[in-house]
């Protein structure tokens, strides 16, 4: 499921105009992040020697001192004085919300019986849909049966045949139907059928879980846990089972379309101008991965030729308005399944693959058997809809969407603790999908910034937890960045240790052991393990382990016998409810360089860090003149923060001759971060002036012309976001100031570079005759022209405003039309500002996708009174809480903003205000928002401490869902 693309969704406009973001700040994030969200052999294969299990031997345990096994906080909240003197804390919080109960990881257990068949009756009418099941099981340790079910009216129950009574042959308790061991054991043991008959509401459903209705159809969200809102049902991953045969019923005239999973075997008439269809998928799958559309749609079709030789029909509905925005998708998918054949020898497995687009979706998109539902906003594209951002974001998720059929319905999780054993794995693979479809060096950064902004404070804030989680008390929440993201680092890591080769060892071991099964992230280690005849058992530890650990380099150069001495130790710091951790097992690729000329002295080598400190001792063929300068954590071989007395003139050099792209980013990087933090701890900040080394390496960057990918400029020319600012800044932190910190450093930039930034802006513009193209160069030209105008609008003056103006006004597409009406919303009482308001709205005609970024780039400007100007847009008739991309659009936006952590409190009491309302429509969102809003806030001063707990503490008697209530608990742990 895609989260990872919202993220990446969050973090890209502030790339553009120099705010904050995690792809919350570079897609929010990449309008300031991306978002992510989200069989076989037979059955038979499905045994319980297939179900593995990964406890943790006690022994481990407590050598790896996972408290987290333990209880949460005390109910008295207060900070730990280790994590105090750690955060720097200095308010403590009193906490009145008793934590929802927690699911441990190490109490997994295998259900009492297992559901083998599948068939199901779903009658869908005006305000309700009836569903009508009937479940094959398989006594495994026998017993009760209790199946899970949410907002469900019972309607009746069936066992062999018999109609059971309430009482005698099952109970209702809260969230559960329990069969009764008698009953059970009453039934045939050879063909035991459990039928039942639920009655619902989609029309009501604003969680948008289980089957809900949207704009003009029916469609479902299953994962993690939305099918016990559908139906009664062992609604969990390691039960798997095929949908034999799921029958649907609607209105003709409302639903034409009616869809689930699998091949469609028949259809037809019925009465009142009603029909049918009936799907049937050969395929077992858990209940996650289910799916039902049934609405009045339009489609694109088309076909892909597998290398067997098999045509597989490819469709993508939509709304019949957004029809022609969907050929992007279909070329996306297309592209994925030919790549996967490539790199990984994968095949789709059956004869149709569908995607339908939805208004209304909570993640980014859902990876269903053969029937993906998709966000709108990760599907729809044409070029004056969507930016050079939203294809590649397109691109990048139909593919993770795709590449979920092996990794993640062929074979799947054991239990929600292994999500990132399909999820990590998976945005790996969609990552590398990108890099091979673009720019490789461009996508590594991506990646990078996207980490760093998003995990990283996920990370060193109070809801830090390993890739595997060890408990949770709502599973939705655990949908994070560190799941997603950091998942996706420790694959990588395993091609970094075993090598494109052996990592590809590696997953065809995992295929042919596991192909049909639902298995642990221990399987998959044991797979690149016993492929590659490596002893991988320490490596564990970043499934076990929270925390980013920090790498710090010392080094030593002997000219008399050429060698170069690179000392490594780690530390990984101590996480809430894990302290005293264990040494990583961490891959450090290095390199080195001339001091004097730039040229590269030693390529590529992968160090391995497996102790606390290590000396490495590298000998050098050609003896340089004096001491190397060293390329540390090329291509970010290690998702760690690397510590190196690095002097401005080291980077200045790594920034012009380094022969890894992703360095010569960094080099500038962190030059851009001191110049900040510089400003930051300096007396007066408006007089600051970075220093000559940093101010000449800008100008070289501005006026380079010798690197072919102008991305790579584009992004060395962005300062890092504040997001990652704050995790480099020594608390307590006042963000208001770092903002304006950040922000003078642009305004000198600015001002210094200025005749060279517009002269390359100008050799940028397309001529009036140019055609529009979509491709890697012309998204790359854009890139830089777009980041190049942001820092020629920071004056905010009439002469900026006339060149965003004009920039607006000849935008032959939206990556250059949304980038100037960002840029004027920071000035928005300019007249141009006034009219492209007006005018940008008028030209999205009713698009949703649109009028969200017309939103967004207003509740994200930088001005002093953003707060007043958010509560305007939410009276505006185009918005709505219900839909979460709108809300997002304004509120999860504004949260993210500098302008939240106004000094007065406000933004705080703004969330205060939102949370509770939003929860009682959609607590995912809900618990999402919170933790965006308060997540960081062990980091910032006393004052806003104070008022953040306050708040905290008021929202813990708001009587709060699950999903928010576990996320607001953990805040004040």
């Amino acid at each position: 499921m895609a989260i990872a693309a919202c993220v990446r969704q969050i973090v890209t406009k502030p790339m553009q105009q120099g705010r904050i973001g995690v792809r919350h700040e570079v897609a929010w994030m990449a309008q300031t992040l991306r978002g992510y969200s989200a069989p076989v052999a037979a059955a038979e294969r499905l045994t319980r020697s297939g179900l593995k299990s990964d406890a943790i031997p006690a022994s481990n345990a407590e050598r790896m001192g996972l408290a987290a096994l333990a209880t949460s906080a005390t109910s008295a909240g207060i900070c730990r004085r280790r994590v105090g003197r750690r955060y720097n804390t200095v308010a403590t919080a009193t906490a009145t919300l008793e934590a929802p109960t927690e699911i441990l990881r190490k109490d997994y257990q295998q259900p009492s019986f297992f559901i083998r068949e599948v068939t199901l009756t779903v009658r869908i009418f005006d305000g309700r849909t009836e569903v009508a099941s009937r479940m094959l099981l398989e006594k495994n340790t026998g017993g009760s049966l209790p199946l899970d079910g949410e907002d469900l009216k019972l309607k009746k129950v069936l066992l062999c045949g018999k109609e059971l009574k309430e009482g005698e042959g099952y109970t209702l308790e809260k969230e559960k139907l329990i069969i009764s061991a008698d009953a059970l054991e009453a039934g045939d043991s050879t063909d035991l059928w459990l039928e039942t008959e639920v009655e619902i509401e989609p029309e009501k459903n604003t969680q948008l879980s289980g089957l809900y209705f949207s704009g003009s159809m029916y469609c479902t969200q299953m994962e993690a846990e939305g099918f016990r809102r559908f139906t009664y049902y062992l609604d969990r991953p390691d039960v798997m089972a095929k949908f034999t045969s799921v029958r649907l019923e609607a209105d003709e005239s409302k639903c034409p379309i009616l869809l689930s999973n699998g091949n469609r075997i028949d259809s037809g008439k019925l009465e009142e101008g009603r029909h049918f269809a009936v799907w049937s998928d050969p395929f077992a799958k858990p209940s996650y991965l289910f799916a039902v559309v049934a609405g009045d749609l339009a489609s694109i079709q088309d076909k892909f030729i597998t290398k067997s030789g098999r045509e597989v029909h490819l469709e993508i509905f939509a709304a019949k308005e957004d029809k022609d925005q969907l050929w992007h998708a279909m070329r996306s998918l297309q592209n994925s399944m030919k790549w996967d054949e490539e790199r990984f020898g994968l095949e789709y497995d059956l004869d149709i693959y569908n995607i339908v687009a939805v208004k209304d979706f909570n993640m980014g998109a859902m990876e269903n058997k053969s029937l993906n539902v998709f966000n709108t906003s990760l599907t729809l594209a044409r070029e004056d809809t969507a930016t050079d951002d939203d294809y590649e974001r397109i691109e990048g998720v139909i593919g993770h969407e795709y590449f979920h059929n092996w990794t993640g319905n062929r074979v799947t999780c054991r239990d929600w603790f292994q999500l990132t054993l399909k999820e990590g794995l998976t945005v790996y693979r969609d990552q590398e999908f990108s890099a091979d479809m673009g720019s490789r060096a461009r996508k590594r950064i991506e990646d990078v910034r996207i980490l760093r902004a998003a995990q990283f404070p996920e990370d060193n804030g109070p809801m830090s937890h390993p890739i595997r989680p060890e408990k949770y008390a709502a599973i939705d929440n655990f949908y994070t960045a560190t799941v997603y993201n950091k998942g996706a680092e420790v694959i990588r890591m395993y091609e970094t240790l075993l090598g494109r080769d052996g990592f590809r060892k590696g997953m065809d071991l995992y295929f042919e052991r596991h192909d049909g099964n639902a298995v642990t992230c221990d399987d998959f280690r044991s797979a690149m393990q016993d492929a590659n005849g490596r002893d991988l058992s320490q490596f564990e530890r970043w499934y076990l382990q929270a925390g980013t650990p920090t790498v710090t380099a010392t080094d030593a150069w002997d000219a008399e016998t050429g060698t170069y001495s690179l000392t490594l130790k780690q530390t990984v710091p101590d996480t809430p409810g894990q302290m005293d951790k264990l040494p990583m097992q961490i891959p450090v690729r290095v390199g080195l360089l001339d001091r004097e000329s730039g040229k590269e002295l030693m390529r590529d080598t992968v160090l391995e860090l497996c102790e606390e400190s290590k000396t490495f001792e590298l000998k050098l063929d050609e003896t340089p003149s004096g001491r190397p300068v060293p390329s540390l954590l090329r291509g970010f071989s290690a998702p760690v923060k690397l510590e190196y007395d690095y002097s401005d003139e080291d980077l200045s050099l790594l920034a012009g001759f380094d022969t890894d792209s992703f360095n010569r980013w960094e080099s500038m990087q962190r030059l851009g971060s001191k110049a900040v933090l510089d400003a930051f701890k300096t007396e007066d900040i408006d007089s600051f002036q970075p220093d000559a080394t940093f101010m000449d390496a800008m100008k070289r960057i501005v006026q380079d012309k010798v690197t072919d990918d102008l991305s790579l400029i584009a992004y060395a020319l962005i300062l890092p976001t504040e997001s990652t600012l704050m995790q480099q800044a020594k608390p307590p932190i006042d963000p208001t100031r770092l903002h304006e910190a950040r922000n003078r450093v642009r305004k000198v930039i600015a001002t210094e570079l200025e005749d060279d930034m517009r002269k390359r802006y100008d050799e940028l513009t397309p001529k009036d005759d140019e055609k529009y193209v979509i491709d890697g160069p012309s998204s790359s030209q854009r890139r830089l022209r777009n980041v190049l105008l942001a820092y020629l609008c920071t004056s905010g003056d009439a002469k900026a405003a006339e060149l965003c103006g004009k920039h607006f006004k000849t935008a032959k597409g939206m990556t250059d039309k949304l980038a100037a009406f960002s840029c004027l919303c920071n000035i928005p009482d300019s007249q141009e500002a006034k009219e492209a308001i007006e005018q940008f709205l008028a030209d999205a005609n009713g698009d949703a996708n649109v009028i969200d970024k017309w939103f967004a780039s207003q509740a994200r400007a930088d001005v002093d009174d953003l707060l007043p100007r958010v509560k305007k847009l939410m009276e505006h008739p185009e918005f709505s809480l219900k839909n979460p991309n709108r809300l997002r659009s304004v509120v999860s936006v504004f949260i993210s903003s500098p302008q939240f952590h106004l000094p007065d409190g406000s933004g705080y009491d703004f969330a205060l205000e939102m949370i509770p309302k939003v929860d009682a429509l959609n607590p995912q969102v809900a618990a999402r928002m919170a933790n965006g809003a308060f997540r960081t806030w062990r980091l910032l001063d006393e004052k806003r401490q104070k008022m953040i707990l306050d708040r905290l503490a008021d929202l813990s008697k708001a009587g709060l869902s699950k999903d928010a209530a576990e996320i607001v608990s953990k805040m004040q742990a």
